[in-house]
């Protein structure tokens, strides 16, 4: 049985992926041996304690079910969902089998958000539950050719990222604060206990629930995802383009990004919907996101997870490749690696059938029992204890709360100092000022770091806009325009667009003076030019 929250339309299901998938690579804890794809769907060859040799999957990957309306509850308010027609492949498909069609129940709306998010249900009510969360600028649909088997063995529970397959736009700030959403919709479900797989960001928000809420997983998939996600530069950049451009940029990228060369040129139907899924997204939640990525870093905390966890990565990603996968692996206690062949980060879209077999295999055989009392461990690095597998429990209906993490101390001033102005002016800008310190000048540097940025700017009077607007003015009023490019970037990760930019200083024009404002003009522009043109 199926079932959908809200009320809003979703993008298409994905099209149909034809042809067999290829193997998926070995799953072990040691260093992975890469697979070669070979025709056909023999059984993967899985090594490591509780893994035996599992069922070989169908010849022919599984295809996505249409669903079919179901009658709601009585004291449900609902309207069904309506899915636009998928696009087709151009080349005929051969016939594959079907699995028996679920029933899908009308949507039902959230009545807590943005507190929630836009989830649906598959699977039987009594099963244990299985989360599934989607990548940046996609939706649930994603996982559609995952589905049907995984919902065989689970209740499977995926959701919609604010602003994504059109779900409420009430944009999300950390990563933290979408696990704290998922929690919330979870715990308004009775849903204590659970697997999670995630791709991308949805592998960070898994991640962050190991950390923060280690007794409500019972184990752990991180699909296409790193402790950290690039840098933070990379994402605010990303979030500055958006701004200024829309939407657009990103998902005339998205193929390259997501998808194998071969993939994309012998799938144009899959290319397209996934262009779309971009295209449909909330911009503003999409440069959330990115500030969401560019904050997450974990590095110092994956010895913390005591889950057990499957870190399964697309041997072609070029996101996050197999080295942010090994470095997962690295520093979560007994954390065994997948490489997927022919994939790259949108491996579960690419090769649906290998992923489904490795993911079934995890959470068969890793499903970690509920701890009696244990309480949650603080976000510090340490080395954790070896989980041990036991067999599969449901638990939806609700549970005693556990005592949560104990929240980290309060930073020191020149700690926090560091970290603003990072996220203000960027890791180059920083890092070159660091690099060019001596004995002369690195006092100065101390107290630049400790009172401009641990003291001025992470004051609560004025948001970050605010601040940048008098920056940008106070250094044109005085002359010191050295300042104004490096704080021209920084309004502009701060959430200035280039009109506002261009507002504030028409106004130091009238009150610092003309040549001032001209000189302003000039530097401004080429820094808005560079930071706000799309990549070719």
């Amino acid at each position: 049985m199926s079932e959908v929250s809200e009320t809003t339309p979703q993008p298409p299901h994905a099209p149909h992926l034809g042809g067999s998938a290829p193997h998926p690579g070995p799953l072990h804890p040691g260093p992975p041996l890469l697979a070669t794809p070979v025709p056909g769907p023999p059984a993967p060859q899985l090594t490591g304690p509780g893994f035996p040799q599992p069922v070989a999957p169908p010849a022919t990957p599984v295809q996505q079910p249409v669903p079919v309306p179901h009658p709601p509850a009585a004291d449900h308010p609902t309207a069904p969902q309506p899915q636009p027609p998928a696009p087709q492949p151009p080349a005929p498909q051969p016939p594959a089998p079907q699995p028996p069609t679920p029933q899908t129940a009308a949507p039902q709306p959230a009545t807590e958000a943005p507190r929630t998010l836009q989830y649906r249900f598959d699977g039987p009510e009594d099963a244990p539950v299985l989360v599934i969360g989607p990548s940046l600028g996609t939706t649930w649909h994603m996982w559609d050719r995952q589905i049907p088997e995984l919902a065989q063995h689970w209740r499977v529970f995926r959701y919609d990222l604010p602003g994504h397959g059109g779900a409420p736009a009430h944009a999300a700030p950390s990563v933290a604060e979408l696990a704290d959403r998922l929690i919330a919709t979870l715990d308004g479900l009775g849903v204590q206990r659970f697997g999670y797989a995630g791709c991308s960001i949805g592998g960070a928000v898994g991640a962050d629930l190991a950390l923060r809420h280690p007794h409500r997983v019972a184990s752990l998939a991180l699909v296409a995802s790193s402790p950290r996600f690039g840098t933070a530069d990379e994402f605010r950049q990303r979030g500055v383009i958006v701004r200024t451009n829309g939407l657009e940029p990103m998902a005339r990228t998205a193929p390259e990004r997501w998808f194998t060369p071969g993939f994309a040129a012998a799938q144009p139907a899959i290319v397209e919907w996934a262009v779309q899924m971009v295209r449909t997204t909330d911009p503003g939640c999409y440069v959330a996101a990115c500030e969401a990525l560019a904050a997450f870093d974990i590095r110092d905390h994956l010895g913390r997870i005591g889950v057990p966890t499957l870190v399964l990565v697309g041997a072609e990603d070029q996101v996050t490749g197999p080295a942010e996968a090994r470095t997962l692996v690295a520093g979560i206690p007994d954390a065994r690696l997948a490489l997927v062949p022919g994939a790259s980060h949108l491996a579960p879209v690419e090769q649906p059938a290998a992923v489904c077999d490795l993911l079934l295999t995890h959470f068969s055989t890793a499903w970690q029992d509920a701890p009696t009392a244990a309480p949650a461990t603080p976000l510090v690095p340490g080395p954790a204890t070896p989980a041990t597998p036991f067999a599969p429990l449901a638990e939806i209906a609700p549970a005693p709360d556990a005592p949560e993490a104990v929240g980290p101390q309060r930073e020191s001033r020149h700690e926090r100092g560091v970290k603003v102005r990072r996220e203000v002016l960027g890791d180059a800008h920083v890092d070159a000022v660091n690099a060019s310190a001596d004995p002369f000048t690195e006092d100065f540097q101390e107290l630049v770091t400790r009172y401009e940025w641990g003291e001025a700017w992470s004051r609560d009077g004025l948001d970050r806009r605010t601040r940048s607007c008098v920056t940008l003015t106070a250094l044109v009023a005085s002359g010191h325009l050295e300042g104004l490019a490096a704080h021209t970037r920084a309004a502009l990760r701060n959430g200035l667009t280039p009109a506002e930019i261009k507002e504030v200083l028409l106004q130091t024009a009238v009150y610092c003076g003309i040549p001032a404002a001209g000189a302003a003009f000039t530097i401004a522009q080429s820094v808005i030019q560079e930071e706000t043109t799309p990549p070719a």
